[in-house]
């Protein structure tokens, strides 16, 4: 099984459906390799986790540009990538795979980028922290509660949400701006 089999499973949105399916998995392998990159060169320690905003910030650019269902799949493979190459815990899985989701699923109903980084800070930094709490005690034999990965995991979330605002913004308003239509 390969990438391409796993992203047919994925609904897209109108724009994507319209995308070729060879640019659609280049775009994600370049958010991908963007993620998985600056994890190595961009991030800080936040209470009891690391905080990696670029991960937010790719979470937020891959659900305005291509939607709820690539996102997610961006998402998981920068969190797998990242364990693998030993620069992330377990706790990556939940935190950037339901901010990613809530953003686009935001994103999609309302086509406003703001409530795509608003989903990506509540996704990460709150529900994400929730479900990192079962994932900490089963993966990692940690009973920390969930008040303990909130802040850090709200941090991280919060400031790379922003970043990836401030992106999708100035993307959109140079692309609209040179005729090219939405972002």
């Amino acid at each position: 099984m390969d990438l391409a089999f796993f992203i047919s499973l994925v609904p897209y949105r109108v724009e994507v459906k319209r995308m070729n399916k060879t640019r659609l998995i280049t775009t994600m392998a370049v958010f991908i390799a963007i993620g998985t990159i600056s994890a190595q060169l961009i991030w800080f320690p936040a209470g009891v986790a690391k905080a990696y905003p670029v991960q937010h910030a790719i979470n937020v650019m891959a659900a305005v540009a291509l939607g709820p269902g690539p996102a997610v799949v961006i998402a998981f493979m920068i969190s797998l990538l990242r364990n693998m190459l030993g620069l992330g815990t377990f706790l990556a899985f939940p935190g950037a795979m339901v901010g990613a989701f809530l953003a686009g699923l935001l994103y999609k109903r309302t086509e406003k980028k703001s409530l795509a980084a608003a989903g990506e800070g509540v996704g990460s930094g709150i529900i994400g922290a929730l479900f990192a709490v079962p994932f900490a005690h089963v993966f990692m034999g940690s009973s920390v509660g969930a008040f303990a990965f909130i802040p850090a995991f709200l941090v991280s979330s919060v400031s790379g949400a922003i970043l990836g605002l401030l992106v999708v913004t100035k993307l959109y308003n140079r692309s609209t701006a040179r005729g090219y239509g939405r972002l």
